[in-house]
């Protein structure tokens, strides 16, 4: 095996190597959030319907998800410079044709092979820069990663608005391809492969976990996009691929405990700080992306904001996320407790929910929302290089590599779980409440009465005759309990998110161990 001091940089080749990963990884994330500002403009251009169109949502994140655990073994197959490099261009490619689709079904095909390409870039990225830092400092390399990782689904949206708003939808693809241009040059130029053991021949390739993994994979991550969408169990789609996902997961975890040559190696997962490691990558992948999904809806749907103003809203926080990781990165290297570290991370983003639980109210303003976004930073910079350190510090040569992608997907999983879940929650809350608020509205409440008469005296005086403004006076009364609703079923969301994080704080402090030895991550993906 190659002498792991070799894949050591230092110096401008260290720089140029970590900002072509970094950029790599960013590109990936952004392009996870950043169409979701473009669908009706796509909706209109490529004659599509709302479902059709969040297809092209949900292909690139089937994509991302099926790959992601792969990305180890195709490293060793094809070499690591080369399958990065091919990656990028894939990626690159398909942005470009992505811009140029001609209708819905061409967009959706070439956003699940912009997918495959881009979820190999996050842990391959992740692997290159953990190996180019010395030991002492990989802590800091993990800070520098995940930078990426954390703020770029916060930069998609202020992005995608801009661009929209300026521009049109395909230059929210086309902005990808002079950097992935510049990046597959720099990765043939200076990023270095390992050497790996012998080549798999086609007949050890694992060719019936590949299959068994994607159609698993892929089919749960379907359910998580489309299941509010589609009415859950009601509907047959949802319950045939539920079938298929866990006979899917069932046969896949057979397959690859019982093959000599396994796709996954999940006997890593015997190790106890990766298996709390990917629980907790799970949780916080739930709460970074449910909160970057809960509050631009809550700001576009009750506050009337456009795409830019709330992507701005998320700006402080991305901030407080990017100055946080060299500190947390530091506090590592001095040999602070990753263990206390997380705590901390895990009471700061409940703060933060509290926060947010007590200040919604149908007329919150951004000024409201800067500090308490200001603590989620904070949460999630503590939270973020710790977790990742730490699901890697007790593994070993290839387990490191294995481990990187298991946490990866979980983040990923979670993220989907935490919208899918949320938005459902959203939506069955805010029935219960209006139930709740209509009950007690008695039109023989002297109080009730009192208000309808309010309501329809400013009718009249705005020059509607007498019939026409009673109907306007309880049609605003509606709404109002409509609105009133929608800030119960968020308050709500944030509460048990919270709680969530909380209940995570006894976990970490009981199950999680402390390494004897420096983390040594310089085989990741071997």
């Amino acid at each position: 095996m190659q002498d792991q001091n070799s894949l050591v940089e230092y110096g401008a080749r260290r720089v140029i190597i970590t900002i072509t990963a970094v950029v790599c990884a960013l590109l990936e994330i952004i392009d996870t959030t950043i169409v979701n500002v473009a669908v009706s403009d796509m909706r209109g251009t490529l004659g599509a319907t709302l479902n059709e169109v969040s297809w092209v949502i949900t292909a690139y994140a089937i994509a991302n998800v099926i790959i992601v655990p792969m990305t180890s073994w195709l490293s060793q197959q094809f070499g690591r410079t080369r399958y990065f490099a091919a990656s990028i261009i894939l990626f690159t490619v398909s942005s470009f044709l992505c811009g140029n689709a001609t209708s819905i079904n061409e967009l959706i095909l070439f956003r699940f092979l912009q997918g495959l390409g881009g979820g190999a870039l996050l842990v391959t990225s992740q692997t290159i820069i953990t190996e180019i830092f010395p030991v002492e400092k990989r802590a800091m390399a993990q800070a520098i990663y995940m930078l990426g990782v954390i703020v770029g689904p916060t930069l998609g949206p202020p992005l995608g608005g801009y661009i929209i708003e300026h521009y049109a939808w395909p230059y929210i693809f086309y902005i990808n391809i002079p950097v992935g241009i510049l990046a597959t040059l720099l990765t043939i130029r200076y990023v270095k492969s390992p050497k790996y053991a012998e080549k798999r021949k086609p007949s050890e390739v694992d060719w019936l976990g590949i299959a068994l993994l994607a159609v698993a994979v892929g089919s749960l991550q379907y359910i998580l996009e489309k299941g509010q969408e589609e009415d859950w169990f009601n509907n047959t789609t949802i319950i045939v691929l539920t079938a298929t996902t866990i006979l899917g997961f069932f046969f896949f975890i057979w397959r690859e405990l019982t093959f000599k040559y396994p796709i996954v190696e999940l006997r890593v997962l015997k190790n106890n700080n990766l298996r709390i490691g990917v629980t907790l990558s799970f949780i916080m992948g739930f709460g970074l992306y449910g909160s970057t999904f809960v509050i631009p809806v809550y700001t576009q749907s009750l506050l009337g904001w456009n795409a830019q103003q709330t992507g701005m809203l998320m700006v402080p926080s991305a901030l407080m996320i990017a100055f946080m990781m060299p500190i947390v990165g530091q506090l590592i290297q001095r040999g602070v407790p990753q263990k206390l570290l997380i705590t901390g991370g895990f009471i700061i983003f409940f703060f933060f929910c509290m926060g947010c639980y007590y200040i919604i109210t149908p007329s919150t303003g951004g000024d409201n929302f800067f500090w308490v976004l200001m603590v989620r930073g904070l949460g999630l910079g503590f939270l973020a290089v710790p977790v990742s350190v730490m699901s890697l510090s007790t593994l070993r040569g290839q387990q490191i590599g294995q481990g990187a992608a298991f946490s990866g997907m979980m983040r990923q999983l979670g993220g989907s779980f935490g919208v899918a879940m949320i938005s459902t929650f959203i939506s069955r809350q805010n029935m219960k409440h209006r139930s709740d608020l209509v009950s007690k509205l008695d039109m023989y409440n002297p109080d009730v009465q009192h208000r309808v008469e309010m309501l329809k005296g400013s009718f009249i005086a705005k020059g509607q005759p007498v019939n026409i403004a009673e109907g306007s006076a309880y049609k605003l009364l509606d709404g109002s309990v409509n609105i009133q609703a929608t800030v119960l079923s968020y308050m709500d969301v944030f509460l048990y998110v919270g709680l969530m994080f909380l209940i995570c704080v006894p976990i970490v402090i009981l199950f999680v161990k402390r390494s004897k030895t420096k983390v040594s991550m310089a085989e990741a993906a071997h």
